[in-house]
């Protein structure tokens, strides 16, 4: 509560000081709405004005964009990355000063040369009430814009920079979440739920109520009703291998102590802060809370999605030629077509007991030895956890029957384990050459089926294999 007053009381400070400073400025910089104005209020707060007025045009300016057209504001960005960037010939002036002559003094010249401008105009942007907050939506804005212009990714590196040093971690706080907290806190984990949707208040409270149910959340004091990622935990006796497992199910024998975390769920919830990774200080901070709040937990695992199995495999039977599946195994997996697969599968048809054995060994390829382009896994929620120095502990078999499992990873789901005196060594391991630590059960599943070959016309998000990976997959791993 006493954060909330004295943000309140900040923000209403910056609120006088921007109208006092606004009667100090020309009329002409509160015209109406346009690209060229926007320009001119960008102009005018790098100008080097004072501390009052500067404040003014920054509010200005963000309600400016705020109420731009989207050509209005991508004109703003191409202006941010054609105008206000640091001066070449400078630059090349005093790097050949240091090279000349290395010393403190020719070093801060170079430092101050290619010093970003667009750093010092989202310095003094952040001047104006509430300009964090819109300097995120900002970024989530020019995300969008990205891919039309491969000019605007400097103004994106300088951001991202910036809003690292901005949401550093120790301006980080971790609070619980939990059915007594705000309303319209509430109301957001439900709509940033990224990985299992919450269907409404009483869902929620479902996930939020039990004793054997967390919910923790990172906020940033510039965004005080804003989580910006949350994890949900389920407290059981045994590691899940399934996601009804979790969301259906709550101990009702209280008095026996649960032994397992598992972390069901991690949703982003700010956009504009997409690469500025806050997931791996969330877990260990929550681990650290539900050990002191509940010392019998021993065993720390998650219960994943994995949400490009699925695009990888269509790439694999897609390709034309020699993949290392066999006619057999080609029909087997053409079952997959078949909408009423699972049906099929639970009812025991003819058949159906061939998909889970192949399946389960391509999924272990997919994990240990595919690769993208940097030699990691392709993954994105496994180069999350295996960073974090998690051991790749199970695949499990028609995990998650939702439409968007079946969709991305025809039900299969993970669980990565945290075991607390092995994460530094896996996260070293994974980090210096991108081992993938894994159990035994999961290296046997690669060892025991096909192998897909080598094909060296395949190559970026969704590569396959190279031949040499596959062997180094086969002989890594952790008991």
């Amino acid at each position: 509560m006493g954060e909330r007053v004295n943000v309140s009381f900040f923000q209403e400070l910056m609120n006088s000081i921007a109208e006092q400073g606004r009667a100090l400025l020309p009329k002409a910089l509160f015209g109406t709405v346009g690209g060229d104005s926007i320009e001119v209020l960008a102009r005018a707060l790098m100008s080097g004005r004072g501390e009052a007025s500067g404040v003014a045009i920054a509010r200005q300016l963000l309600l400016q964009l705020k109420k731009a057209s989207t050509d209005e504001r991508l004109q703003f960005y191409r202006f941010l990355a054609d105008e206000l960037q640091p001066d070449a010939a400078e630059v090349a002036d005093a790097a050949r000063g240091y090279l000349d002559q290395p010393s403190e003094k020719s070093l801060a010249r170079l430092q101050s040369a290619s010093y970003s401008p667009r750093m010092e105009f989202f310095r003094r942007l952040n001047l104006a009430p509430g300009a964090t907050a819109e300097i995120v939506a900002l970024r989530a804005d020019l995300l969008r814009h990205l891919k039309a212009d491969e000019a605007l990714a400097a103004v994106d590196r300088d951001l991202q920079r910036l809003l690292t040093s901005w949401f550093n971690r120790g301006f980080l706080v971790l609070r619980r979440i939990d059915w007594q907290t705000p309303a319209a806190i509430l109301e957001k984990i439900i709509a940033y739920e990224a990985v299992h949707e919450i269907r409404g208040w009483d869902d929620l409270r479902r996930r939020l109520d039990p004793k054997d149910r967390r919910c923790f959340a990172f906020f940033h004091p510039a965004l005080v009703d804003e989580p910006l990622i949350f994890v949900e935990v389920a407290l059981m006796r045994e590691i899940p291998g399934t996601i009804s497992a979790v969301l259906d199910a709550h101990r009702d024998d209280h008095d026996v102590p649960p032994t397992t975390a598992v972390f069901y769920s991690i949703s982003n919830c700010q956009e504009g802060l997409k690469g500025i990774s806050f997931g791996n200080f969330l877990l260990k901070q929550v681990v650290e809370d539900l050990v002191r709040d509940t010392p019998s937990l021993k065993t720390f695992v998650t219960l994943s999605p994995v949400p490009s199995f699925a695009r990888w495999l269509d790439r694999v039977l897609a390709i034309d030629g020699e993949t290392g599946l066999d006619p057999e195994e080609r029909a087997t997996l053409a079952r997959l077509n078949d909408p009423r697969w699972v049906d099929d599968v639970a009812k025991g048809a003819p058949g159906s007991e061939e998909l889970k054995p192949v399946l389960l060994s391509l999924a272990a390829q997919y994990f240990l030895a595919v690769r993208s382009a940097d030699e990691r896994p392709v993954d994105p929620v496994a180069r999350f956890h295996l960073g974090n120095g998690a051991r790749l502990e199970r695949v499990n078999w028609l995990a998650d029957t939702s439409e968007r499992g079946l969709r991305e990873a025809h039900g299969l789901m993970v669980n990565y384990r945290y075991d607390l005196g092995e994460i530094e060594r896996n996260h070293e391991a994974y980090a210096q050459d991108g081992t993938v630590v894994a159990s035994r059960s999961v290296r046997a599943l690669l060892k025991s089926g096909t192998q897909i070959t080598d094909l060296a016309a395949t190559s970026g998000l969704l590569a396959l294999p190279s031949a040499a990976s596959a062997k180094r997959a086969r002989s890594m791993g952790s008991d």
